[in-house]
């Protein structure tokens, strides 16, 4: 039987975890000043998630709580880990780039949760955090004794998000939770992709990425609600309800007018001109929102008799006309560099940007001023660049950062910190394999 190094630290602390600091609401918001002594405080210090979720969707949200300053403690499979860390070309060193774009501001533990070993471990962090997070079908981990109800018992202050591809009931809650899969089912690959074309995937894991969204918000949300009921609760967040949610216009179109979706590549369905055009060079987005702003367009490109043309003096009128008036569009807009128009464009008032590639996405003079790279030094593959938080406060900054971990880089440090296990604990659990430690020279 294991020896803990405190009488406080010992299994039956489970049943009696160690109450979670209480966060009242003000916790969450950022205050225009701060006292002697709180510099940068964060609105999630002090929190603690212990996240047993892989791939993309989890990992997104739980990072965007760690850019929040929540403690997050990743849990990995010994060996191979999250799913993701063999997602490449492209390596950095031996990490692969995906990996980490989704998992900086975390500490890496290894544990076989099959080992029930390894799963009791899984119960006595949960004790102590305040949140639990998962992507695992439902019903798996409640076999191993760690579903909603087995660690409600052992934690009732705790928030436990689920996230799955279709919900935790249902006649689809079984199936595996894949982005591909659930943005074609949901519509969203319905309705991506060129006109008159084949659905298209988009670029991105949207699907996934708008989960996470949700997901981070839930447990913010949840995090006030315990703070006010005094006790925690499950969140069912998933891949298809997510999108489907995001359809917005385009449900709500069919809902309630019956009319079907259909591709419309980069044009808009409901505005003329309102979509992107072929340069000589390359392509620019223009998005007339209204009959000012339409006028605009045609004195830019000096086809002003077009905005005095009966057909297209209302943008229901051009909307009716919309292959002709693009047609004539295209043309122009073909016959100079992209760099001309925008700068004609420029001081007009008419929303207008070119479509990007990546390198020019970053080297744009924005996204530099937004602080959307951000750079840390890995302890393996060395210096790396990820994207950085999308969101600013005026009363704390999220520009610092720990570079995502390596497989079981944090396992001995959480171990003795998080749950006061002695030297012999550890090694115990580290010769039996329950456990991996990944020693970072």
């Amino acid at each position: 039987m294991l020896v803990r190094v405190a009488a406080a630290v010992t299994v039956a602390r489970v049943g009696v975890a160690r109450r979670p600091p209480r966060l009242s609401a003000r916790a969450f918001s950022s205050c225009a000043s701060t006292r002697p002594g709180q510099e940068n405080v964060k609105p999630l210090d002090g929190i603690k998630v212990l996240d047993l979720t892989r791939v993309l969707a989890g990992p997104f949200a739980s990072m965007i709580l760690g850019d929040l300053g929540a403690e997050v403690i990743k849990v990995e499979k010994p060996g191979s880990g999250d799913d993701t860390r063999s997602w490449g070309p492209p390596f950095v060193g031996d990490e692969s780039a995906y990996f980490l774009s989704v998992n900086r501001n975390k500490k890496s533990i290894a544990v076989n949760m099959k080992d029930p070993r390894g799963a009791k471990l899984i119960l006595e962090l949960a004790g102590v955090c305040d949140v639990l997070m998962e992507n695992f079908v439902p019903g798996k981990l409640s076999k191993m004794g760690l579903g909603y109800e087995d660690v409600r018992r052992a934690a009732p202050r705790l928030v436990y998000c689920s996230i799955s591809g279709y919900g935790q009931t249902g006649p689809m809650s079984q199936s595996p939770g894949y982005d591909s899969i659930a943005s074609a089912v949901s519509g969203m690959m319905h309705i991506t992709g060129p006109e008159g074309g084949e659905p298209v995937r988009p670029g991105v894991a949207m699907t996934d990425l708008a989960t996470g969204l949700y997901a981070h918000g839930a447990i913010m949300a949840a995090l006030l609600w315990r703070d006010k009921m005094g006790r925690g609760l499950h969140i069912d967040c998933n891949l298809l309800s997510s999108q489907v949610a995001c359809l917005t216009h385009i449900a709500a179109n069919y809902l309630n007018a019956g009319k079907e979706a259909k591709r419309w590549g980069t044009a808009h369905e409901s505005i003329v001109p309102y979509q992107g055009f072929r340069t000589r060079d390359g392509h620019l987005v223009v998005a007339a929102g209204n009959n000012k702003q339409f006028a605009r367009v045609c004195e830019v490109l000096d086809l002003s008799h077009l905005a005095d043309e009966p057909k297209y003096s209302s943008n229901t009128l051009r909307v009716r006309n919309r292959k002709e008036l693009l047609r004539i569009l295209s043309d122009r807009f073909s016959e100079k560099r992209t760099s001309e128009w925008l700068g004609k464009f420029e001081g007009t008032g008419v929303p207008c940007g070119p479509i990007n590639n990546i390198q020019q996405v970053f080297s744009d003079a924005q996204v530099a001023h937004n602080d959307l790279i951000m750079r840390m030094e890995h302890p393996t593959a060395g210096k790396i660049a990820v994207p950085g938080p999308a969101v600013r406060f005026s009363g704390f900054k999220s520009d610092s950062s720990t570079a995502p971990p390596v497989i079981g880089q944090h396992t001995v440090q959480v171990l003795r910190e998080t749950l006061g296990y002695g030297h012999e604990d550890v090694e115990q659990l580290l010769k039996a394999g329950t456990v991996f430690q990944h020693e970072v020279r």
